[in-house]
């Protein structure tokens, strides 16, 4: 069972989230808070498997709930679920440590599939969210332009070429399902390679993996094209 703290001050937008995700037999909402003292508060009464997280709380906020509760338990996710998406929100709820990002108005099977991706270790990010962070990438190249160009034979990382071509893909927004899909090979399989590119990149997220991937030139530049 999966047991969710849903964090939302709007009553009638919470009720109908309760509703549609108390119809999964795997879902099951333990507590419902409306700010972000209650939100840190009962992530630490109740210890959920995941917070659903709204950003634009009465209180301390969203982005500093989220903040607090990775300080108290770093090993408890949060999908942050909000109708903005504006590039530097973006890059405030990465450094607060959220795991995930949805907008308001994505569609339930979506939404359901962000949370258990979310449970089981991965990172989901809304293709929006996605868009901004490798746009935030190229920006920075043109700002600051590499004064040797690396052909792709001689990029010097530490990833396996099937591990190149994985986390090129977690860069493109893929999730594990639509990896597997395209590698023709088993989500696990994909599982497993996640994992060893975390621990190789030494970084918390698929997230950071995508962002440390583009600066450092980990990944060959024609596998980052969609």
């Amino acid at each position: 069972m999966l047991k969710i703290l849903l964090v939302e001050d709007d009553e009638l937008f919470r009720l109908g989230l309760r509703i549609r995700l108390q119809q999964e037999p795997d879902i099951e909402i333990v507590a419902e808070a409306e700010d972000g003292e209650q939100a840190v508060e009962f992530a630490y009464c109740y210890s959920p498997d995941l917070v659903l997280l709204d950003i634009g709380l009465p209180g301390i906020g969203g982005i500093e709930a989220c903040k607090k509760i990775k300080q108290q338990h770093p090993h408890l996710p949060v999908l942050v679920l909000t109708s903005r998406s504006e590039k530097p929100l973006i890059a405030r709820l990465i450094q607060a440590g959220a795991q995930g990002y949805c907008l308001k108005g994505v569609p339930s099977e979506s939404l359901i599939l962000a949370l258990r991706s979310v449970a089981a270790g991965a990172s989901w990010w809304d293709q929006t969210a996605t868009t901004e962070i490798k746009a935030a990438f190229e920006e920075e190249k043109q700002r600051f332009p590499s004064p040797v160009k690396t052909a792709p034979s001689q990029l010097e990382s530490p990833l396996t070429k099937r591990e190149q071509e994985i986390l090129a893909l977690v860069a493109a927004g893929k999730n594990n399902q639509e990896i597997a899909s395209i590698l023709y090979i088993t989500p696990g399989t994909v599982r497993v390679h996640v994992h060893a590119i975390l621990q190789k990149l030494e970084v918390r997220d698929r997230t950071q993996a995508a962002v440390l991937a583009i600066q450092k030139g980990l990944v060959a530049p024609e596998l980052l094209r969609d």
